[in-house]
């Protein structure tokens, strides 16, 4: 597991950055910093640039994040926000249009689904799963069979839905007694579910938070990537990173550590103390690429 502690090398202590745990890390942050003008910055939103919240509603990014992406995004080939949420929400709750240094912030939302260039100020993306407005007509009577429909809470997300169970009296149980009429649900209509911190996404397949951070570094032709996430929805980036590194584009895997989700910080280069760890961070590389 990765830690917060500070660089072997003399440095002011803005400039103050963890220590990956893996040589893999290491070669991805030496990379990054060496050659920053071909390394892509990619982040999650919920958990990693936002605090986690009962009401998904009021999720806001942390009040550093956006300074702290806006100082270092000139100097990076590309800063990308890779989430679950429509594209314009993470926009919107991001507080990420209209920011000075941020004018080629892209955002990759529903998985890659769609996508938001700060640089034109919209999102383009393809039709709707028919499968998506099927399963919502159905939730109800899911959650109601399941006897969980008490404490749960549906999130309407345009081109995917999610029961969130947070609020629930038994947040767990609800989530585990969801897992499979869930499951059976998505089946039904051609959709897959995606769990994560006491929530469960129905959502098409064939795109995952893997294959846009594939296709956005390859567009890019960047030689480093950094990618860090915090939740279940975030492996298949890790593992886009694995892939990268294969291939001989070093990468530095950042996980916004809670006690909730375990399965990131263990395969991370680099664990962070959640979003305020994530800012700290990204302030870090913005001083010492200064």
């Amino acid at each position: 597991m990765g830690s917060e502690t500070s660089s072997t090398n003399p440095a002011r202590p803005s400039d103050v950055l963890p220590t990956p745990a893996t040589r893999a890390g290491r070669d991805g942050l030496d990379a990054l910093l060496a050659r920053p003008d071909r390394a892509v910055i990619a982040l999650d939103f919920d958990g990693t640039l936002a605090p986690i919240v009962a009401d998904p509603e009021q999720a806001r990014a942390h009040p550093d994040a956006v300074p702290a992406l806006a100082a270092l995004a000139p100097k990076v080939a590309a800063v990308t926000v890779v989430t679950g949420r429509p594209a314009g929400v993470a926009v919107r709750y991001g507080g990420f249009a209209g920011v000075p240094g941020l004018e080629h912030l892209v955002v990759l939302g529903h998985y890659g689904a769609e996508r938001w260039d700060a640089v034109t100020g919209t999102v383009s993306a393809p039709a709707p799963h028919p499968g998506v407005a099927a399963a919502r007509a159905e939730l109800p009577g899911v959650l109601d069979r399941a006897g969980a429909w008490h404490g749960t809470w549906v999130e309407e997300k345009g081109r995917a839905v999610a029961v969130h169970t947070r609020r629930a009296t038994d947040p767990q149980a609800a989530f585990e007694a969801l897992r499979a009429p869930l499951a059976e649900l998505a089946a039904r209509h051609g959709l897959v579910v995606e769990p994560g911190r006491f929530v469960l996404e129905l959502r098409p397949p064939g795109m995952d938070k893997g294959v846009a951070l594939l296709d956005h570094v390859r567009g890019i032709g960047a030689t480093s990537v950094l990618y860090a996430g915090d939740d279940l929805g975030d492996l298949p980036a890790y593992a886009a990173v694995d892939r990268l590194r294969a291939e001989g584009v070093p990468g530095l895997l950042v996980c916004s550590g809670s006690t909730e989700v375990t399965e990131l910080s263990k395969r991370a280069d680099v664990v962070v103390d959640g979003p305020e760890g994530v800012v700290r961070l990204l302030k870090g590389l913005a001083a010492r690429l200064a």
